[in-house]
């Protein structure tokens, strides 16, 4: 597969694979979303705005340059802001790739940072030498404002040109919460909403704040995705509960939704809507009681990101998509192309199977006449 290189949210020759319960797979052009979705259906997206959260600064004790990434903070409440857990670099920028960039000079608790307009006191090592927890100083409104005068979107190497702040933002941003784009939702616009409202498929929102997707450590991204906070609108839970009572499916449009919503449901399954904080990381193990599908970019084996999918096909349906993906030159990272992925069953998962039947029922084909 091929890495995205352009920050274009909708390019018109955008991809998609969609990947039928029972393992069969089509491709079409991502403006083809809406016919694979059926009238009751429900579709929820993370409306979080991704915050500038790469800030460049001096070590003080060092004197040495560094890049601080926000990784991670208690809640989503406006005023939670004097305290991030962050992913600390040594010189360098956004140009070398993650893993080739230095390391940061020794953290130690009590080193101070100036970070722009902003300073800082590292208050704790979290685990690994480039990962703390970093204190800020000042007023909710001043740690805000030096955010947003000095902070640049996280990016990587596989982009041709640096982002601005616009291009990580979703049509549906609202409250800034994401540390890197919830880039499912660049596949949404206005048009496409109504498009959904036209069919009778609904459309709800939450926010989640959409973490880090590389360290540049292997040790460090072994623990990703880090914790993150998510709210989850009374409005949406009535709108999901309301989708399967009248046998509709709930369509995640990325991984961050599926990380709240399953969070957020527990082991008894029960949905409770407002804040909370989602831990550990979704996979094969993983029983999905309220996502039945995905929209997902394309998704590197090995990754958080994909271990997710296998929550919902087994790795022989993974394993095939991704020659799929390769054969079709799919593109991957957030300005990349998309699939569609239903939740295998649990007899599909064991031994998939495809039949005319599941493929109608998947919306894959037209019943006979």
């Amino acid at each position: 597969m091929l890495a995205a290189r352009e920050p274009i949210q909708r390019p018109k020759d955008a991809k998609l694979l969609a990947i039928a319960a029972a393992g069969h797979m089509t491709h079409y052009s991502r403006s083809a979303l809406v016919g694979l979705l059926r009238p009751g259906d429900l579709v929820i997206a993370n409306d979080a705005a991704t915050i500038p959260a790469s800030l460049a600064g001096i070590h003080l004790p060092t004197a040495a340059p560094i890049e601080v990434r926000l990784a991670g903070r208690p809640s989503l409440r406006p005023d939670e802001v004097h305290r991030f857990s962050a992913v600390v670099f040594g010189p360098g920028d956004w140009r070398t790739r993650t893993e080739d960039r230095a390391p940061p000079p020794l953290l130690l608790r009590g080193d101070r940072l100036v970070l722009g307009p902003l300073s800082a006191t590292i208050e704790a090592g979290l685990g690994h030498p480039r990962f703390v927890l970093v204190a800020f100083d000042g007023s909710t409104d001043a740690i805000w404002a030096g955010i947003a005068r000095h902070g640049r979107p996280i990016q990587y190497a596989h982009l041709r040109q640096a982002l601005e702040l616009w291009d990580s933002w979703t049509k549906i941003a609202n409250r800034p919460a994401a540390f890197e784009a919830p880039s499912a939702g660049f596949a949404l616009d206005w048009q496409l909403l109504a498009d959904l409202s036209a069919k009778g498929i609904g459309f709800a929102t939450l926010t989640h704040a959409a973490g880090i997707s590389s360290t540049g450590d292997e040790a460090l991204d072994a623990r990703l995705p880090f914790d993150e906070p998510y709210v989850i609108p009374p409005g949406t839970v009535a709108a999901i509960a309301r989708a399967k009572a009248e046998g509709g499916r709930v369509i995640a449009i990325g991984t961050t939704v599926v990380r709240a919503l399953e969070h957020a449901a527990g082991r008894n399954g029960r949905l409770e809507p407002g804040e909370g904080i989602a831990t550990g990381r979704i996979g094969p193990a993983t029983p999905l009681r309220i996502v039945d599908a995905i929209l997902s970019g394309v998704h590197e084996a090995g990754t958080s990101h994909f271990e997710l999918l296998r929550a919902f096909a087994a790795d022989e349906i993974l394993d095939a998509a991704d020659h799929a993906l390769n054969a079709r030159g799919y593109r991957t990272h957030e300005f990349g192309d998309s699939i569609f992925l239903e939740k295998s069953s649990p007899r599909s998962s064991r031994h998939p199977v495809i039949t005319r039947s599941a493929l109608v029922a998947a919306g894959f084909l037209s019943p006979r006449k």
